[in-house]
């Protein structure tokens, strides 16, 4: 979607639909919009509705109207909402928009431009792929009106479009059925997400070599597949990047989660397409670091592969050993995320990485505990994982920060072996979870985001994130992260 800007002369914009958000304290009648009034006809009472996802679509001798509510106007989220819900009527109509920045509304004008245009593109999504009836379309452009500083607002959209575009993609990568996205499929997307920017760079470890540096956690879950793993590794190497930070991200991508051994129920287990979320996020974040020419220096570590049951497949009480060496007794295969993510964190740590975040659909628990909404963060040092909560904030992936300490260790510590991957004890899921990963993401600092609920949806929301599937959680925040380092 292109993103332009124009004087906010409503009555001269050259667009087919005109979107208006309409606040909460503002008047409602057509003398209240000022010059937009020209544009309609008569108005029944209560037609414009300034809540949330609510919009009217207006026609008048100016053109089609579309007023969209906000609120009131000071939460970016209900901004996203508003142009999402313009998404909606316009979808099977696209053209040019215009949307009218307001000046009153208490978010400052980039802001806005930024919530707009990820509403409009995240909310305007279309998950059917592979339908063959497709007539859902996007906008093709997005005309912002703005009396202020333009510079400043085409930049803030132009950025958001091209994280909006990532985030699309990673929803891609996460709707994908696993006959089609193998491990060495997603490596795939992978390279050819590289090969379209400068300082970007993607490859994959096949078994061979990952038996070689003696990833035997990673290859344990692995045993069980036809497919062949690919540990992938993508390098973001700009010239003019922050000296000393070497930003680590990792990802949990189980391209198809049957639970192994430990098989899991069948309701809803065609979603398990999508616990390869968080490495999409990651592959899509990079490329969107790359694009948007972050000078960060940046290392993807993704842990792609299928977990499935079968004569090969690890089973539990089996005793798999790491690339770091420490021996892990299995004790539920189905909590196999944490046991790919082991061999992962110490690859990148190996590779250089200073700081670590790594992005995971892991815990069942965490989903019941936040919902959809928030994802939940491990880390240490704290001041480490409440950056990275920060910057999810600011990006509108949510995060909200859960703590670690020493004493949690001793429910993950095994009779058998030096650590056990689950703990029977059915309290303290995600933190264990997080204890566990903790001991292999080495010195230095490291964030856990534990993205069950946010990642992939089984049931649609009813928000700009509407659609069923992938959302594309951690491209946003991976791209703020980003520009927050490097300032």
């Amino acid at each position: 979607m292109l993103i332009e800007v124009a004087p906010r002369r409503v009555e001269a914009a050259a667009v087919d639909t005109l979107a208006v958000p309409v606040r909460a304290d503002a008047p409602r009648d057509a003398a209240g919009l000022g010059a937009i009034a020209s544009r309609l006809g008569a108005l029944a009472p209560g037609e414009l509705r300034a809540e949330p996802g609510a919009a009217a679509v207006l026609h008048g001798d100016g053109g089609r109207v579309v007023a969209a509510g906000v609120g009131a106007g000071s939460d970016p989220d209900d901004l996203r909402w508003a142009a999402a819900a313009v998404a909606s009527e316009l979808a099977h109509v696209g053209g040019r928009v215009g949307w009218a920045i307001d000046p009153a509304m208490p978010l400052p004008a980039a802001e806005q431009a930024i919530a707009v245009v990820e509403g409009l593109m995240l909310g305007g999504y279309d998950p059917g792929l592979w339908k063959h009836a497709r007539d859902r379309r996007v906008p093709d452009a997005l005309v912002l009106l703005t009396d202020g500083d333009d510079d400043g607002v085409l930049a803030a959209g132009r950025r958001a479009a091209v994280i909006s575009r990532w985030t699309n993609r990673a929803r891609d990568l996460a709707n994908e059925p696993a006959n089609t996205l193998t491990p060495a499929a997603l490596a795939g997307y992978a390279e050819s997400f590289a090969a379209e920017h400068a300082h970007l760079s993607a490859g994959a470890l096949g078994p061979e070599q990952a038996a070689e540096l003696g990833m035997g956690a990673f290859l344990g879950v692995a045993a069980g597949s036809h497919q062949p793993a690919r540990m992938i590794l993508m390098r973001h190497d700009p010239p003019n990047a922050v000296d000393g930070l070497v930003l680590g991200l990792v990802g949990k991508a189980i391209t198809f989660d049957t639970g192994g051994i430990s098989l899991k129920a069948p309701l809803y287990m065609e979603d398990m397409k999508g616990d390869m979320a968080g490495g999409g996020a990651v592959i899509a974040g990079m490329a969107a670091l790359a694009e948007l020419g972050t000078p960060v220096r940046a290392i993807a570590v993704v842990a792609a592969t299928e977990n499935m049951a079968g004569g090969g497949a690890y089973r539990p009480g089996d005793i798999l050993r790491a690339g770091n060496g420490t021996t892990i007794e299995v004790v539920d295969t189905d909590a196999e995320g944490r046991i790919v993510l082991a061999d992962a964190l110490w690859y990148a740590r190996r590779e250089g990485a200073t700081h670590i975040v790594d992005f995971a659909t892991l815990t069942g628990t965490m989903e019941k505990a936040l919902g959809d909404f928030y994802a939940g963060v491990y880390g240490a040092p704290a001041e480490w994982r409440d950056q990275v909560v920060a910057a999810g904030e600011a990006s509108g992936d949510h995060a909200w920060p859960f703590p670690l300490h020493p004493r949690y260790r001793r429910y993950i510590e095994s009779d058998f072996a030096d650590l056990k991957n689950l703990n029977r004890r059915g309290q303290g899921g995600p933190t264990y979870a997080a204890e566990f990963l903790h001991h292999f993401a080495g010195d230095g600092p490291w964030a856990h985001i534990d993205m069950a609920g946010t990642g992939f949806f089984t049931w649609s929301r009813d928000d700009y994130l509407w659609q069923r599937g992938g959302t594309g959680y951690g491209v946003r925040l991976i791209a703020e992260l980003g520009r927050r380092l490097a300032a």
